[in-house]
Order: structure tokens, then C-alpha cells, then sequence
């Protein structure tokens, strides 16, 4: 599924300019979300995990362009926000994943190596997007500061209460800042699970008195592993098909951990929604992990998800980080022009 994506200033614009590069039916049009899972009902293909098994995109068939736009080649530093009640064994998963973007030290295939492959976008100076990306201060908001039903304008506030507060306020940083927030899994989202897993966006001044980029992931636990913990959980129409075990032994957050990874990629390759995405209409575009959805390895495709490794306690993974091991949703290759990962076994 698709998402409509408009995220941060990157290094070059003043952030003062950056609406007026956004013409106003983008503002105003809905942001589509993403789930791991690529197809809403059974068929055909989804049934032969035999078919299309080495289908990892088409050059002919997908035309993804950059559109001149800006991506972002300044340094990040993610802000979490952990809006409900989360177990410090789930922070430590998340916290893990997004210090391991910039550690080259870890073993092959490595978080840092499927950022290398963001890398290479490039922007119409041909700088590329930075391999440097921090984890910063967090915010806890434990007590459910807007209710237990949020809807997409409502986060906008969440991250108000958060950058505003009277308490260890978070910092605001238009530039280099990118604002996380992660639900748990007895909060409530608009179209979470039916129609999105996580999507990014960001804040209106007339909201938050600044335009702040931002990305929002569900713990879907309760409410529909099935959908946005996949392949740790699997759908319910499709009889058969085995889950695979987490790494983290999580599978809530474990299946965030794509999530997040597949926004952080879209936010660096598309924050004005006119960088690189393919297809015709800007408001809707398809960028460069819709065109992967559901592929974790070589030959994935389909309800297949590629060629995976397993560890010693039979896991799934794909990918090292610091200490840990995590299964990330494969992204387009700007060269190759397929989709692509560094446990991809050939070219």
C-alpha cells in the first residue's frame, strides 16, 4: 500500500520557504499509509508460494524519478515519543535498531548497510542523503496526554505537548530533527490496521508553531498482528502459512521495527513529495519502500518474502545491528533498479 509522504527540511532550504514548495492540494490531501502485509484479501498468488518467487520489482515496469525536489543530506537526530505504556525490554528493541543505522562495526548484512543502499539517493547537486543518523532526547508520555484515540490531526498536538513542555521539553530542531512518535498497543489510531501500520508527515505552524517533520508507528500487537507484525503474524485468510519467530522476541515491536526502518527511508529519499517517487500524481506517490512491500530477501514477491537467515534459537532476521538482529523490509536500489538488501544472495 502506498503513502503520501511530506517530512523535514533537509540541509540546503531556509525552513521558513519549505510550505511554499508545497503546493496547497498537498497539504490538504490525506497522508496514505503503509503496512508490511502487501495484499488486502487471498488469491491466487498469495496461496502458490511457488510463483514469482524470484520477482523483486521490474525496471521495465516501475519508473521511479526524482522530481528535483530536496532529500535530506544533513545530519538526523530521531526524537521517540512514547505515547501510552511501554516495557523498557520494547524501548531497548527500537533503540537498538535506530543506533545500529550508522554502526558500519556490525556484521554483515548489517542495519548500516541497508542504509547505505538510502545512501545513494542523491540530491540535484549530487549530494547524497547522510549516513549520519542519531538517536536524541526522548519524551515519555505515559498518562495519554490526548486520550486513547488519536487521529492524524490529533498527533500533530501529541507532538506539541511534547516539544512545549514544561518538563525536559523536546528540542526543536526543523533542520536536523526528525520526531518519532510510537504508540503501544491499547492506543487507538485512525485507519491504523484497516488501512495503515505507520506513515510521516508534518506539523502545521498554525498547530505547532513550527514545521517539524514527524513519522508515526503503531504497536499492533492486540490489534492486528496479522496485518502490521508481518511475517511474525500472519493474516487469518490465509490458511497454512506459518509466522516466523521474532528476534526480539516481540512481536509488537519487532514488526515496528520495519515500520519505522521503511519511514525513515521514505522521509530521506521524499520530505516535500517531490524528490524521488514514481508515478504520475505527487499526492499520491509510491516511493522507494512501497515499491518493496512485503520483500525481506532474495526471490521475495507475492505472499513470498524472500531468502532469510535464521539464528542459532531459529529466529528470522535479516539484518545485524548492535547486539541485536532485526527483519527489515527490503528497498528500491537506485542503480540496479530492483529491490534490494544486503543479504541479497546475486545481482
Amino acid at each position: 500500500m502506498r503513502q503520501n509522504s511530506v517530512g523535514r527540511y533537509p540541509a540546503p532550504p531556509v525552513p521558513a520557504l519549505a510550505l511554499f514548495l508545497l503546493p496547497l492540494f498537498l497539504i490538504c490531501s490525506p497522508v496514505v499509509g503503509w503496512r508490511p502485509w502487501p495484499h488486502h484479501f487471498a488469491n491466487s498468488t498469495a496461496q502458490d508460494l511457488g510463483t514469482s518467487k524470484k520477482y523483486e520489482g521490474s525496471s521495465e515496469i516501475v519508473h521511479l524519478r526524482y522530481h528535483m525536489g530536496p532529500v535530506l543530506t544533513a545530519n538526523i537526530t530521531v526524537h521517540p515519543i512514547w505515547y501510552g505504556t511501554w516495557q523498557p525490554s520494547q524501548k531497548h528493541i527500537i533503540r537498538s535498531f535506530l543506533r545500529s543505522i550508522p554502526a558500519v562495526q556490525a556484521k554483515s548484512p548489517s542495519v548500516s548497510g541497508w542504509w547505505d543502499i538510502v545512501r545513494l539517493y542523491t540530491d540535484q547537486t549530487g549530494a547524497n542523503i547522510t549516513g549520519t543518523v542519531h538517536l536524541g532526547a526522548e519524551k515519555d508520555d505515559r498518562f495519554y496526554s490526548h486520550g486513547k484515540s488519536l487521529t492524524r490531526l490529533s498527533i500533530q498536538s501529541v507532538i506539541k505537548s511534547a516539544v512545549f513542555a514544561s518538563k525536559r521539553p523536546l528540542p526543536i530542531n526543523p533542520r536536523g530533527g526528525l520526531y518519532l512518535l510510537l504508540t503501544s498497543h491499547d492506543v487507538h489510531m485512525q485507519d491504523f490496521c484497516g488501512q495503515v501500520c505507520g506513515f510521516h508527515y508534518f506539523t502545521f505552524p498554525s498547530i505547532v508553531g513550527y514545521t517539524l517533520p514527524y513519522a508515526w508507528v503503531g504497536n499492533s500487537a492486540t490489534q492486528c498482528p496479522g496485518v502490521c507484525a508481518y511475517p511474525f503474524s500472519v493474516p487469518v485468510y490465509i490458511p497454512g502459512l506459518k509466522p516466523l519467530k521474532a528476534p526480539n522476541g516481540d512481536i509488537g515491536v519487532d514488526g515496528m521495527v520495519s515500520v519505522i526502518a521503511h519511514e525513515l527511508a521514505e522521509l530521506a529519499t521524499n520530505p516535500l513529495i517531490n524528490a524521488w517517487y514514481a508515478g504520475q500524481d505527487p499526492s499520491f506517490p509510491t516511493e522507494i519502500a512501497d515499491l518493496c512491500e512485503g520483500i525481506y530477501g532474495t526471490g521475495g514477491g507475492g505472499s513470498y518474502t524472500g531468502q532469510m537467515l535464521n539464528d542459532e534459537d531459529g529466529a528470522t532476521y535479516n539484518l545485524n545491528g548492535i547486539g541485536r538482529r532485526f527483519l527489515v523490509q527490503w528497498i528500491w536500489h537506485p542503480v540496479y533498479n530492483y529491490c534490494m538488501g544486503p543479504n541479497t544472495l546475486d545481482h
